[in-house]
């Protein structure tokens, strides 16, 4: 098949890379309009536009309706991944066989932009991959294949989302192989549907008062974007690394034991192993600590 591949993202690559060695014809792909990034604010293009760069393939970054449609006329089948644009009828329903997507859950749970790290911050055992039809709804459409992954209990969204994309590359395989031979999707069920909205800054702010369960969550969870984060005198500082240890500190407070840093919680107390202050790298949360030489009980916020 003639295939199109709608992705910003880079763990749209892996899917990506086996398009291009396959017996199918990546004959293009599209991706968001370059947008301003970093500290100068320069204009950057997505990772997607820069593998379709090396590898000389066709990037399109069309703006409006009219213009995806005529990326989309030579296509047999659209994909997309990650894409960060909902798509009307007229573009989806436009090659042959329609588009299908590439959603890291298992539909439908966590329908929605972050299904990889609301399903870490819930604690879920499992995730994985659905690749289903495109239709008007929100990842609502019909199923073709579904992958299962289980969550270690110290997984990051980083982690796990490099995880899936690599699971993705089968489910696609898969996919095209069913729409060749004329499988039609099965219908998704609605029942036990939850929605994976966008984070924002403000709900990656810690709470220490919460169990050291519910606040590992959520720092593997936000790792790294937005990146889960506390005030520390005045200004804000990123955790990342927790392990829940089996003593007990005042919520919030902050202990150097043994050279390792213990942040207490409504629990057990939280082992940190790296942090990021505020306009600064990533560094050992004992370096940190070293650097801002810790007051008796002093308290994060």
């Amino acid at each position: 098949m003639r295939i199109c591949v709608a992705a910003t993202p880079k763990v749209a690559i892996p899917t990506l890379e086996y398009l291009r060695l396959s017996h199918h014809e990546l004959i293009s792909v599209i991706t968001q309009p370059d947008r301003p990034s970093g500290r100068g604010l320069k204009n950057r293009e997505s990772e997607v536009s820069q593998w379709a760069k090396q590898n000389e393939i066709i990037c399109l970054k069309p703006q409006g309706e009219q213009e995806t449609l005529a990326a989309l006329a030579d296509s047999d089948l659209l994909l997309t991944i990650g894409y960060g644009v909902i798509l009307p009828s007229s573009v989806f329903s436009s090659p042959q066989h329609g588009s299908i997507n590439l959603h890291f859950s298992l539909l439908p749970r966590w329908r929605g932009a972050a299904p990889v790290q609301r399903a870490i911050e819930a604690g879920d055992p499992v995730s994985g991959v659905t690749v289903f039809a495109l239709d008007e709804g929100m990842d609502t459409g019909p199923i073709y294949v579904e992958k299962r992954f289980a969550l270690d209990a110290d997984i990051t969204s980083d982690e796990l989302l490099s995880e899936l994309a690599e699971l993705g590359v089968e489910a696609v395989a898969e996919t095209l192989d069913l729409i060749e031979k004329g499988v039609r999707p099965h219908p998704q069920s609605s029942g036990g549907a939850t929605r994976a909205l966008k984070i924002s800054k403000s709900e990656a702010h810690i709470d220490w008062n919460q169990s050291a369960e519910v606040i590992s969550q959520k720092i593997r969870a936000f790792t790294s974007n937005p990146g889960a984060w506390t005030n520390f005198r005045g200004s804000s500082l990123k955790i990342f690394t927790p392990t829940i240890s089996d003593f007990l500190l005042p919520p919030g407070e902050l202990l150097l034991k043994e050279k390792k840093l213990y942040i207490g919680t409504a629990t057990f107390a939280l082992e940190i192993g790296v942090v990021q202050p505020s306009g600064k790298a990533l560094m050992p949360a004992s370096s940190w600590v070293n650097g801002v030489r810790l007051d008796s009980g002093e308290r994060l916020g």
